[in-house]
């Protein structure tokens, strides 16, 4: 138990990373251990897809990119190319990133659009919780890792680009490789900031 809450303790968000190389190995030891996560009838809603092809990242951050500054131009806000740049440039220089997506397939179904949408959200917070399994995992094998979500603000950008299909909807990104950066531990709120009944019943 120790090492599970200093693991969770100690985690970071790691933005940069060494060129060494991640073995598919231990890639794969890191999607099992998401793969342990609970889910909502056990429906484990989560697909995961793997690239490493510094070709297919390019040309996925870059396409992710137009469709930032697109967005941002509907909003009537000019970006800069540099600025254009540095958005692909984060998700195609890590070693691997794993694009993590939602399937709704072996969810139960209603006649219903309301308990439909709970039946959703059920899948999208099992989603998280094989998300934080995949971060905590990849920290104990000496590896930096962090989640993006930005495949959810174009979601039809990232299907168009790797093909896929319709029934699996991307979610998040999340890069990995050997940490080359320590970051600060951050702010956190402590446990009145966001508890507001302890285990006695009294309000906090």
């Amino acid at each position: 138990m120790p090492e599970v809450l200093d693991a969770i303790r100690q985690r970071r968000s790691i933005r940069k990373y060494l060129s060494k190389k991640v073995s598919s190995e231990v890639v794969s030891e890191v999607l099992v251990a998401a793969g342990w996560a609970p889910s909502a009838h056990n429906s484990q809603p989560w697909r995961f897809i793997v690239l490493d092809d510094i070709a297919v990242k390019q040309r996925l951050a870059e396409a992710m990119a137009d469709a930032w500054v697109k967005d941002l131009q509907r909003d009537g806000v000019t970006v800069e190319a540099v600025k254009r740049a540095e958005r692909a440039e984060r998700f195609k220089t890590a070693p691997v990133l794993i694009l993590g997506c939602l399937t709704l397939s072996d969810l139960q179904k209603y006649p219903d659009l309301e308990r439909q949408m709970c039946e959703r959200d059920l899948a999208v917070q099992s989603f998280g919780a094989a998300l934080q399994n995949l971060l905590l995992a990849a920290h104990a094998k000496g590896l930096g890792a962090c989640w993006f979500c930005a495949p959810a603000f174009c979601k039809e950008t990232v299907r168009k680009t790797l093909k896929i299909p319709d029934a699996v909807e991307p979610q998040a990104f999340v890069a990995i490789g050997y940490p080359a950066e320590k970051p600060k531990v951050p702010i956190k709120k402590l446990l009145e900031g966001y508890c507001f009944v302890d285990m006695w019943g009294r309000a906090l």
